[in-house]
């Protein structure tokens, strides 16, 4: 079973200034308003790992009843799909962080 992830700890920016957008990577243009305004950068990664690590277990429960026969193979396929496609941006985004990193520690000081 796919199980959950841990919180992410960032060190806090300089001067305490937040960064960020709050309706980053919700598939959607604008904030939500389930998410404050000043929402910090590992917080919207946070709440980013946490809907693929979710989209991940119910395709897997989904998967699961299928083999027991309580699920369509409709319901299966488009699980999956999503979550083959949440796994595709997490990584996409991880790679990005990774270069960015790189970048950053090759920079001359």
């Amino acid at each position: 079973m796919i199980g959950g992830i841990g919180a992410l700890q960032f060190k806090p920016a300089i001067d305490g200034a937040e960064a960020g957008s709050p309706g980053l990577l919700q598939g959607g243009v604008g904030t939500q308003a389930s998410e404050s305004v000043g929402s910090s950068f590992a917080e919207v990664l946070s709440h980013a790992a946490t809907r693929t690590v979710n989209t991940l277990q119910g395709a897997e429960q989904m998967s699961i009843q299928a083999l027991k026969g309580d699920a369509d193979t409709r319901q299966v396929v488009d699980a999956v799909l999503s979550a083959q496609q949440a796994l595709q941006t997490t990584i996409a985004i991880r790679d990005k962080v990774v270069s960015a990193y790189l970048e950053i520690s090759r920079m001359n000081i």
